[in-house]
């Protein structure tokens, strides 16, 4: 049950722009083990299908782990996902606030997983909190609609999806192809899909048993660059924005694609909007209290 609440949490974060579903699975402590259950996925699996030894097949891919969590996540996506847009719509500085404080509180216990901090740590935190910083900051570009870069889209956004801090589908509106995929996906664009999916399962695989491998072997540096995409990635969870620019959904409706942060004293002069600086504060703090209890729920469970 506690696999598949987190599995809730992680599809209710994918479903908002600019906040990643990795960052769920990194705070509540199942992160390791999800990209160990994708890494499985390997030629190991594929003989234990072909022989059908499919008892072996599941321990070996943590079969149940994957199903509860993946679950968890659709469900969430189909339950939560018009909840989460009409709030986004119409609420966005309290959601921000909330995502705003789940964020920074997770940097908390993840800086306490590294064991020694020393100049490559502290580099590789920098490192990786200035290519959070610059993702959230920088222009989208044209981009080809060849099918090899649709394979490429979605290995690039699957990737980003599943690293804490940077959301995949703001990639893909980096990479101008968030409505392309939108559109393919409304009108049964089978031919699309079936690249796109194809360049998320390959992009999947591969960087996950990297990134694993990463963890194993230079555990405080992958941790610390992790950290620093959490961090980096809170400029693009402020709460109190200021609209540069808008582009047009698939529906003709405008909406935002690059906004600058401004302080709460000033959003009601420059967006005519209230700051609801209260709401957003006490909500910023139910958050941080949420990573703070599923913290605390952790270590009881390894005591």
């Amino acid at each position: 049950m506690l696999i598949f609440l987190k599995g809730i949490a992680m599809g209710a974060a994918d479903v908002v722009p600019g906040v990643s579903g990795g960052t769920i699975a990194f705070i509540s402590g199942i992160y390791q083990r999800l990209l160990g259950a994708i890494s499985a996925i390997d030629p190991v699996a594929v003989r234990l299908l072909v022989s059908l030894r499919l008892r072996q097949l599941w321990q070996h891919i943590d079969g149940t782990f994957l199903t509860v969590l993946i679950g968890g996540i659709s469900i969430s996506i189909i339950a939560l996902s018009q909840l989460i847009l009409y709030l986004l719509t119409n609420y966005p500085e309290m959601l921000w606030a909330f995502f705003f404080g789940l964020v920074l509180a997770s940097a908390l216990p993840i800086g306490r997983s590294i064991q020694r901090w020393n100049g490559i740590t502290v580099l590789t935190f920098l490192f990786g909190t200035g290519i959070a910083y610059w993702i959230t900051v920088a222009v989208p570009v044209e981009t080809p609609t060849e099918l090899w870069f649709i394979f490429l889209s979605g290995a690039i956004a699957i990737c980003a999806m599943i690293l804490p801090g940077i959301s995949g589908s703001f990639m893909l509106l980096l990479m101008s192809k968030y409505e392309y995929i939108i559109t393919a996906v409304a009108q049964l664009n089978l031919k699309v899909l079936t690249v796109f999916a194809l360049g998320c399962t390959v992009g999947l695989l591969s960087f996950s048993k990297f990134l694993r491998w990463l963890l194993k072997h230079y555990h405080d540096g992958t941790v610390a660059l992790l950290m620093g995409f959490m961090i980096g990635s809170l400029n693009k969870v402020w709460p109190w924005k200021k609209v540069l620019q808008y582009y047009s959904d698939r529906h003709g409706k405008l909406k935002p694609l690059l906004e600058t942060n401004v302080l709460p004293t000033d959003y009601l002069e420059l967006t005519g909007k209230e700051p609801m600086l209260v709401s957003c504060i006490l909500l910023c703090l139910l958050g941080f209290g949420l990573v703070y209890f599923l913290e605390r729920l952790a270590a009881s469970k390894t005591t």
